[in-house]
């Protein structure tokens, strides 16, 4: 397998926890200035991409101010930091759950988003921890959605990340879920729910399809009282949102979610009550550094579990 080139560190400083950007001039192209080739392919416009110039904020691998006028050079990269959009505080903390020399295991709330996307910059978890725990090399080994709770696993050196990654993409990781959920009794648990789920650019639900399965997950009653239950989720497969996906094709979606089965009006920034009741719960592997053997479990309790009344009133 060919390797891939490391991209070379870059010239500014993490702000807020957060990298600066990195724009490489593709070969190929024949713009005649850096300049026109940003105003070109940044949704930035002309103006903003001036003045970021005129004032000295697009840098060189050196770190050296971009002039207006230089010419284009194909295959060079320059860098900047973007203005962070106004984001609403998630007023809940991420509690690290296991540290050592490789690995951050935090346990993260919900609301918050794993890596900096979108409107969700400084106020994710990896821009948190990296401040709170003063490891700006700090990277994500993969994702959990921003309104599922639980446990996300950091590297600390990025050497390694790419080995822990690996643990995700080739599947060995073992991963357990908690949901709460309505209760049906005339559903026969527990079962392995097969489909194939589309998730398609631009459009906020995934779908069901006909066609191959591509999504596998184990669903067990673990309890239930008054009319809801709590269950254990065990993926076999990582589609987006599958256990959301396969909850609500049971007839069971999960409490608090804004998409499934149907998609909910958004609600304001700042509005942080009644959060899906979605938990990664565990996570176990063999450490592909260390050898060790590795098995997290959350303490969280999910609201709705604890206190109905109190979640559903927010």
């Amino acid at each position: 397998m060919r390797r891939r080139t490391p991209p070379p560190p870059p010239p500014l400083p993490q702000r807020d926890g957060v990298d600066p950007v990195r724009v490489r001039l593709p070969p190929g192209d024949a713009w005649e200035t850096v300049r026109d080739h940003l105003v070109a392919r940044l949704a930035a416009g002309a103006e903003v991409i001036d003045g970021m110039l005129e004032t000295g904020r697009i840098v060189d691998a050196a770190g050296r101010a971009v002039p207006p006028d230089m010419a284009y050079v194909p295959g060079m990269s320059v860098w900047f930091h973007r203005d962070l959009p106004d984001e609403e505080r998630v007023p809940f903390p991420i509690d690290v759950i296991y540290r050592d020399e490789h690995l951050v295991v935090a346990d993260k709330p919900h609301f918050l988003a794993t890596t900096p996307r979108g409107s969700h910059v400084a106020e994710t978890a990896l821009a948190r921890l990296r401040r709170q725990l003063d490891i700006p090399a700090l990277g994500a080994a993969h994702r959990l959605d921003r309104l599922t709770a639980g446990l996300v696993m950091f590297t600390v050196r990025p050497e390694e990340r790419g080995a822990y990654q690996s643990l995700f993409r080739d599947r060995r990781v073992a991963k357990e879920y908690e949901a709460v959920a309505p209760y049906d009794p005339a559903l026969p648990l527990p079962r392995t729910v097969r489909s194939r789920i589309v998730k398609e650019r631009g459009v906020l639900a995934a779908q069901e399809v006909e066609g191959e399965p591509n999504a596998v997950s184990r669903v067990e009653l673990l309890e239930h009282r008054d009319g809801h239950a709590r269950y254990r989720l065990t993926p076999g497969t990582g589609q987006t949102h599958q256990l959301r996906v396969h909850m609500s094709a049971l007839g069971v979606p999960i409490l608090g979610d804004p998409l499934y089965p149907v998609v909910t009006a958004p609600v304001a920034p700042g509005d942080f009550r009644r959060p899906l009741q979605l938990l990664a719960r565990v996570l176990e592997f063999t450490d592909p550094v260390t050898g060790r053997e590795h098995r997290f479990v959350s303490p969280r309790v999910l609201r709705a579990w604890s206190s109905y009344a109190e979640w559903a009133a927010g």
